[in-house]
C-alpha cells in the first residue's frame, strides 16, 4: 500500500512539475507588415493554430496584423517573384507544449488586401478557422484548414478556387454562375451541395472535406 501511495505522489510531483515548466510566459506583443500591393502578386500564408480573417485593404495596399513572442513568431519575406510569404516559425521546447495554448487573441492573423489586385492567394492553417470577406482575386485561390472552419462571402475568382478541409465545415458564396465553373467536389463524413464532378466551365472549383460539410452558393454578377 505504501508503494502504492508514494507511486500516486511520484506521479502527482512530476504532473506538477511539468505544469510548472509548461505554457507560455514569454509576453505577446502586436505587429504589423504592411507591402506595397503594386510590387506584390501573390500572397501565401502557412501557419498553425491560427485564425486567418481577410478583409479589404481601404488604402489599396497589403496589411498583415498578429502577434508574436520569442517562442512564436513568423518568417515574413518577399521573393523575386513578388511573392510574400509568411510562415510560422517556433523555438519551443517540449515543456512549452503541455497546458493551455496562447490566448485566441494573440492566435489571430488579419490579412488585408487591396480588391482586384492580386492573382493568387494561398491560406493554410490547423485548428482555427479561415474566414473571408467579399474579395476579387484574378487568378487563384487556395484555402486548406485542418480542424477548422472556412467560411467565405462573396468569393471572386478569375482562374481557380480551392478548398480542403478536415474536421470542420466548408461553406461560403462564389460569385458566378453555376455553369461558369468545372466543378469537382470529394466529401467524406458530411453533406455537399456540389456534385462530385461537372465539367464545362471556364473557371474551377475543386472543394475536398473529410468529417464536415460543404455548403456552397453561387451568385451572379
Amino acid at each position: 500500500m505504501k508503494k502504492l501511495e508514494i507511486l500516486v505522489l511520484s506521479v502527482l510531483s512530476a504532473a506538477f512539475l511539468l505544469a510548472g515548466c509548461s505554457g507560455n510566459d514569454s509576453p505577446f506583443s502586436e505587429k504589423s507588415y504592411d507591402a506595397d500591393a503594386a510590387e506584390i502578386e501573390e500572397v501565401v500564408i502557412d501557419v498553425r493554430d491560427r485564425e486567418i480573417v481577410v478583409s479589404l485593404s481601404e488604402d489599396d495596399q497589403i496589411h498583415i496584423t498578429y502577434f508574436e513572442n520569442e517562442k512564436e513568431y513568423y518568417d515574413i519575406s518577399v521573393s523575386d517573384g513578388e511573392v510574400l510569404t509568411m510562415t510560422a516559425q517556433s523555438n519551443k521546447k517540449w515543456t512549452d507544449y503541455i497546458g493551455s495554448n496562447s490566448a485566441a487573441d494573440f492566435r489571430k492573423i488579419a490579412l488585408q488586401i487591396p480588391d482586384s489586385l492580386l492573382s493568387k492567394l494561398t491560406l493554410t492553417t490547423t485548428n482555427e478557422d479561415i474566414a473571408l470577406s467579399p474579395v476579387t482575386v484574378t487568378g487563384d485561390v487556395s484555402l486548406s484548414a485542418n480542424g477548422g472552419n472556412i467560411a467565405f462571402d462573396q468569393i471572386n475568382v478569375g482562374n481557380s478556387l480551392t478548398l480542403t478541409g478536415k474536421n470542420g465545415n466548408i461553406s461560403g458564396t462564389v460569385i458566378g454562375s453555376y455553369d461558369e465553373f468545372s466543378i469537382f467536389a470529394e466529401i467524406k463524413k458530411g453533406e455537399s451541395t456540389l456534385p462530385t464532378d461537372k465539367s464545362g466551365g471556364s473557371k474551377v472549383l475543386n472543394v475536398k472535406n473529410n468529417n464536415g460539410d460543404i455548403d456552397i452558393q453561387f451568385i451572379r454578377n
